[in-house]
């Protein structure tokens, strides 16, 4: 089903599946395995959409990488060593539990806490850590509508614990902290430097902890403002603290990436497991819960996939490891010029979500785009809430029992949509400077390894293998369950037309009806 290509395996597994190291290899040996050879890593967010594709990356390219440390959220009923037999069974490693299965055994568990000091992690454990040599910070609330004091204590104060326990590690080369490419959304141009603090970080902190939830959450648009949500409000912030708390004793990158999609190559095509974003709009459009979304079809869509992403990131922390100590570097990845109309996303999501179809969708999809308010206030009652509703009153006449009932769904959809309008109605401009500097210090080899250059994508079959692997990835609908579903869309696609054919003539009657009824009067 899915476009990928089998006549590339990951370098760094066979070359130890044939008793080989790096060391073996020509003078034109990739630099970054090469690098991370013999090195730790301590990853926050490593069980999440990025952080899986990053573990998997290092383990399937890096073959002597030495180990691979993660922070997961404590739980007293699961034992680490449970938690980490479960994450190795993921699907994401099918193939490093086929071509080099020993990697896996690199992994190590940590449990600890984002939200507490120092990350929850005891002094034994920090003392575990005085190997590392580089630190991807990739833990953060990703949720747009974040109460204020949440994403305060996720996105500012869990970087400055894990800043906290960096500096305790002596061998520490490079910290690489994952922020946004919106961080400074407000702008049009955002340049690869730290922007202004929008708040006193003291004040900040304060005031999280001093408002009742209710005054918070009334006031936390005027405070953040010009910020668009307390995502990119807190991202900014943890930039300028990231800035102020810079050690001398080893270097810092700020990564940015634009909005991640699913996998164009590794570890394989379709690859995604974030329901957040363009994911969320395909998973509604293709269960029919959603029709509607205000946006402007003509602007850019800055996509970029997870494995360009993560790549680049695994490329960062090799050039930061040779900067000088405190200093700070931040790089824009994203897709600019490369990157595809919304109208072309649209297009081949709903095409697909036809042909492929999810199980139990509720209609036949179709999307309608407008940019106008009013216009979008009105299509969506008569397009999606109103059916809803409707629907919901005939399955409870019905007697059946749905784990989500359908007017929820439609509030969660109304909720999603309405945070994503703010980056739908405009177009950015993020110069990319660093990162392609970067890739031009690296081998042929290195580019063959990793997916570093995004205009190396082909975008019909990207988005394509993105909706496909909603399918199968995200919502772990069965290839066996297809057939049916795709018999459900043909019915579906006849109540569809039926209708529209129905309202046409019902209003070619109504508007004869009443020009008529002028006429005579």
């Amino acid at each position: 089903m899915f476009v990928t290509d089998t006549s590339t395996l990951h370098e760094g597994c066979m070359l130890q599946e044939r008793g080989g190291t790096m060391a073996d290899m020509s003078e034109e040996a990739p630099i970054l395995p090469r690098f991370y050879a013999g090195r730790s890593v301590f990853i926050t967010g490593g069980t999440g959409f990025m952080g899986k594709v990053l573990v998997e990356r290092l383990l399937s390219t890096c073959a002597d990488i030495q180990e691979v440390f993660l922070l997961v959220r404590e739980k007293k009923d699961v034992p680490p060593e449970k938690r980490l037999a479960q994450f190795k069974q993921c699907q994401i490693f099918e193939k490093v539990r086929e071509r080099c299965p020993w990697q896996l055994d690199k992994l190590r568990v940590l449990p600890g806490n984002l939200e507490r000091p120092l990350l929850g992690l005891e002094p034994v454990t920090i003392a575990r850590l005085h190997q590392v040599s580089v630190v991807f910070h990739n833990a953060a609330t990703l949720k747009f509508d974040e109460a204020l004091r949440k994403a305060v204590d996720q996105n500012v104060r869990g970087l400055l614990s894990l800043v906290d326990v960096c500096d305790a590690l002596p061998n520490l080369e490079a910290l690489v902290h994952v922020s946004t490419a919106y961080s400074n959304a407000e702008l049009s141009r955002v340049e690869e430097r730290v922007y202004a603090a929008p708040v006193p970080l003291q004040q900040l902190l304060a005031l999280a902890d001093a408002l009742p939830d209710q005054l918070a959450a009334d006031l936390t648009p005027r405070y953040i403002h010009p910020k668009p949500n307390t995502y990119t409000f807190t991202k900014a912030m943890a930039e300028c603290v990231l800035q102020e708390r810079t050690s001398r004793r080893y270097p810092v990158a700020i990564f940015r990436p634009t909005i991640v999609i699913s996998a164009d190559r590794h570890p394989v095509p379709g690859w995604i497991e974030n329901l957040n974003g363009p994911s969320g709009v395909v998973v509604g459009v293709g269960k029919g819960l959603m029709h509607v979304f205000r946006a402007n079809l003509a602007l850019r869509a800055d996509l970029i996939p997870v494995d360009v992403v993560v790549d680049n990131m695994i490329a960062v922390a090799w050039e930061t490891a040779s900067e000088p100590c405190g200093s700070l570097r931040v790089y824009n990845c994203a897709s600019g010029k490369h990157a595809t109309r919304l109208s072309e996303f649209r297009a081949t999501a709903v095409r697909v979500l036809r042909s492929l179809p999810l199980d139990s969708g509720l209609s036949y999809p179709f999307l309608i785009v407008v940019q106008n308010r009013f216009v979008y206030r009105l299509l969506e009652f008569v397009l999606q809430t109103a059916p809803l509703h409707v629907a919901e009153c005939l399955r409870q006449t019905d007697g059946q029992k749905a784990r989500l009932s359908f007017t929820t769904a439609g509030r969660r959809i109304r909720a999603m949509t309405e945070v994503l309008h703010f980056f739908v109605l405009r177009e950015w401009t993020f110069p990319c400077d660093n990162i392609r500097r970067l890739r031009r210090r690296l081998t042929a080899r290195d580019r063959r390894i990793y997916h570093l250059d995004v205009a190396e994508v082909h975008w019909d079959e990207l988005y394509l293998n993105f909706v496909k692997g909603t399918r199968k990835y995200l919502l772990q609908e069965k290839e066996e369950d297809l057939k049916e579903a795709q018999k459900r869309m043909k019915r579906l696609r006849l109540v569809h037309y039926t209708t529209i054919v129905f309202l046409v003539l019902l209003s070619y009657k109504l508007i004869k009806f009443f020009l008529n009824l002028f006429m005579n009067n």
